[in-house]
């Protein structure tokens, strides 16, 4: 089955999940670090890779469900390819409730800055929605693992190949 979405013959979201799945981990080290440190740089670099996380994952979320769109109806790689996007929007989900957490607490950390020494409120929050946004992450990405190698989606077949993948003959008829 072949991505709808592709750059000189290459499928586009396969391409995009590595930003999110860096800025979210980011996040989560980040405001681990800033809870050990108490260094106001963890946090401001946890709320930046969040901000990052969540506009990349919205580009590769694009790209994935112009693609899930072309997969044939009721076959196996379509209820995978939507708990796969299930469990990506809960992550998004997840990093988006801990931006609009943290995001007041900017005005906080520039005064903080100036001298005032401060611990950043609802930093635990912060760390446990990043746990939860990654935990999901990572298993969408299993099931992301799985329309690729059980059901080659994105994954140009030879003809042989085409004709012994039930989808692709459901996709034909």
């Amino acid at each position: 089955m072949y991505a709808k979405v592709k750059i000189a013959g290459h499928p586009v979201h396969p391409m995009l999940v590595a930003f999110p799945i860096t800025f979210y981990t980011t996040t989560l080290v980040a405001f681990v670090m800033y809870a050990m440190t108490n260094h106001l740089t963890w946090w401001q670099l946890g709320l930046r890779a969040n901000v990052a996380g969540i506009a990349t994952a919205s580009l590769a979320g694009l790209a994935g469900f112009i693609d899930w769109t072309g997969l044939p109806s009721g076959s196996a790689a379509k209820q995978t390819g939507r708990n796969h996007m299930l469990l990506n929007l809960g992550s998004m989900t997840m990093f988006g409730a801990n931006l609009l957490v943290q995001r007041d607490h900017w005005v906080d950390a520039r005064n903080a800055m100036s001298g005032a020494t401060m611990h950043m409120p609802g930093f635990q929050l912060a760390i446990a929605l990043s746990a939860l946004g990654v935990l999901l992450m990572l298993s969408a990405g299993f099931l992301g693992w799985k329309l690729v190698q059980t059901h080659h989606v994105g994954v140009d077949l030879t003809l042989a190949q085409q004709l012994g993948e039930p989808d692709a003959a459901k996709k034909r008829a």
